[in-house]
């Protein structure tokens, strides 16, 4: 059984998300907390599958901020889900920087968005459980799908939102095999269309040449889709 922490100090918005928790998945023990004090104490004794968290908690505009850092002291790899009426724009990032699996801004979103992050981060804890190891990764890219910080590329963060770290996930899976449209389409919450998806791949291409501005390994196959493409091995090809 999964147990969840919910920690935001807005009564109905608490109430509002153990019940959109509840109702997706009604065998969850969801645990409410209202104050940095009282969630600190409860991460610290108790062994969360979750955390949903509020960057803001009563006075303490960063409380959320040091609730993470005390749920990564804890390694034990507790994922993280924040939900916060700070800018997104802004905080995004920062949460990232903390190893937050993804953030989500207050009035931006409906309950259909929350189920489904909120879905995926437990299929990924429920595989960690599992000791099913992170996706096959060679010398060059690393993709654990617990993390939002990851993927690396050559031991390098790269900035990749969460629907774009989905697709990327699912090309280097699938890496020397095309991977087609339909395919990608299950991996997108929204705006599922051939345009959706190049934009998503275009943005991917864009945030690994920031790292690499040779990087070359997603090709397009005209009319049917993408393929992760690794290097052929230096002599390889006059065998």
């Amino acid at each position: 059984m999964f147990r969840v922490a919910i920690i935001e100090d807005d009564i109905p918005t608490s109430n509002q998300l153990k019940e959109w928790i509840l109702s997706a998945h009604p065998d969850i023990t969801v645990e409410q907390w209202f104050t940095r004090d009282d969630a600190e104490a409860a991460i610290a004794r108790e062994n969360y599958d979750l955390v949903v968290l509020d960057i803001e908690l009563g006075r303490e505009r960063h409380a959320g901020v040091a609730i993470i850092n005390a749920i990564n002291k804890g390694c034990n790899g507790t994922p993280v889900l924040v939900v916060s009426a700070m800018p997104a724009t802004l905080y995004r990032s920062i949460m990232k920087a903390l190893d937050a699996w993804d953030y989500l801004q207050k009035t931006t979103f409906e309950e259909r968005d929350f189920i489904d992050t909120f879905l995926e981060i437990l299929r990924a804890s429920r595989q960690r459980d599992n000791g099913k190891p992170p996706l096959p990764a060679g010398n060059e890219l690393s993709i654990d799908p617990l993390r939002q910080s990851t993927p690396l590329w050559r031991g390098k963060r790269v900035n990749l939102p969460l629907t774009a770290q989905r697709i990327l996930a699912t090309l280097y899976e699938k890496r020397g095999q095309v991977v087609s449209y339909d395919e990608l389409f299950q991996v997108v919450k929204s705006g599922r269309n051939r345009d959706n998806i190049r934009k998503h791949i275009s943005s991917i291409r864009e945030a690994f040449r920031e790292l690499d501005s040779e990087f070359d390994r997603i090709e397009n196959i005209p009319m049917r889709g993408f393929r992760w493409s690794d290097p052929i091995p230096t002599g390889a090809s006059d065998r």
